[in-house]
């Protein structure tokens, strides 16, 4: 997209399919990482970038973080077609490096365009980086993890499930049961999964 296209940049299944806004993510991407899942899901989970997996098969949480939250889902009477999934940006960091705040800054918009027309009952922030980018502030995500915030994000009321990413679980078996925990709160809380259409709205918040 150049500079002077309009910020609304997503078509109508929610995809980025071009964007040169990052030199060096263009760079180390082989492609645009786009969001899967219904675009009217109920629970949106959102993580910091694709890695190496992801980069090679166009697709979020697909290689061992995935294999764990796909694990989660399960034990919570999700599938993973249930849910929507994506990240706050859509291409490979260079080396899996975090995002630095300008690459977070140029796909602030697509993602903000996505949780509104997404609209869903909850947010649910995979890790550090995107609690902090969404939040807006300094996250503890190993102590805050579990925690449900109501929150304001460009504008729009939305409630916030902080959660560990799904890696923290590999490197350490002790965050394991709290990951599962979080993932069954945040079925139960956007009533994914009995379909019961989840919780009212935060409405003037």
């Amino acid at each position: 997209m150049s500079d002077d296209a309009p910020a609304r940049g997503l078509d109508d299944d929610l995809c980025v399919r071009e964007c040169e806004r990052c030199p060096a993510l263009v760079d180390s991407r082989s492609r645009i990482v786009n969001g899967v899942g219904p675009t009217d899901a109920d629970l949106l989970f959102v993580g910091e970038g694709p890695g190496a997996t992801e980069d090679e098969e166009g697709e979020p949480f697909v290689g061992r973080s995935g294999d764990v939250l796909d694990e989660a889902l399960r034990e919570a009477g999700l599938a993973r077609a249930d849910v929507r999934i994506t990240n706050c940006v859509r291409c490979r960091p260079p080396e899996n490096r975090d995002p630095r705040s300008e690459e977070l800054a140029n796909c602030r918009g697509y993602l903000t365009e996505e949780i509104d027309r997404v609209d869903p009952e909850l947010i649910v922030p995979l890790g550090k980086v995107p609690s902090e980018h969404l939040l807006d502030r300094d996250v503890a995500i190993t102590s805050a993890a579990g925690s449900v915030v109501e929150a304001r994000i460009d504008g729009a009321a939305r409630r916030v499930l902080l959660c560990v990413h799904p890696a923290a679980t590999l490197y350490d078996r002790s965050q394991r049961e709290g990951f599962f925990e979080a993932i069954a709160e945040a079925a139960d809380l956007a009533g994914a999964a009995d379909g019961a259409g989840g919780q009212s709205r935060l409405g003037d918040y």
